[in-house]
């Protein structure tokens, strides 16, 4: 099991990641895989796959001094994409229950179906 980094003030609800990217404070990284984020993704998130971050990759340019708020579908790629992040020495949180929580808040989604990639 990878080691856990600090996170920062915790993980967010939807409700606080939303506040927090419309108002400046954070961008969206959403990162899971492709065809998820065709089905349906956050407006305005930045996408990279967590297999990509592990692999390196770097952090789309929108990203770059920001505090990175992940997502993922329900939440267990997010935090390690988060420790990954951190360790980085990235300032780095996620959202508790991933984009599952997000739609069921009633949040906004954009994309091909605007499932937010929950497809069941």
């Amino acid at each position: 099991m990878p080691p856990h980094f600090p996170r920062g003030p915790g993980r967010l609800t939807p409700e606080q990641a939303h506040r927090q990217v419309a108002d400046g404070r954070a961008v969206l990284l959403d990162v899971r895989e492709t065809p998820e984020w065709e089905a349906g993704h956050a407006p305005g998130a930045l996408h990279l796959p967590l297999s990509r971050l592990m692999a390196r990759a770097p952090l789309p340019a929108g990203a770059d001094g920001r505090r990175v708020v992940a997502v993922c579908r329900s939440g267990n790629r997010s935090r390690a994409a988060v420790d990954l992040l951190t360790a980085a020495g990235l300032d780095a949180t996620d959202v508790t229950g991933g984009m599952t929580a997000w739609v069921r808040a009633g949040l906004p989604v954009s994309g091909v179906n605007a499932s937010g990639g929950v497809t069941g």
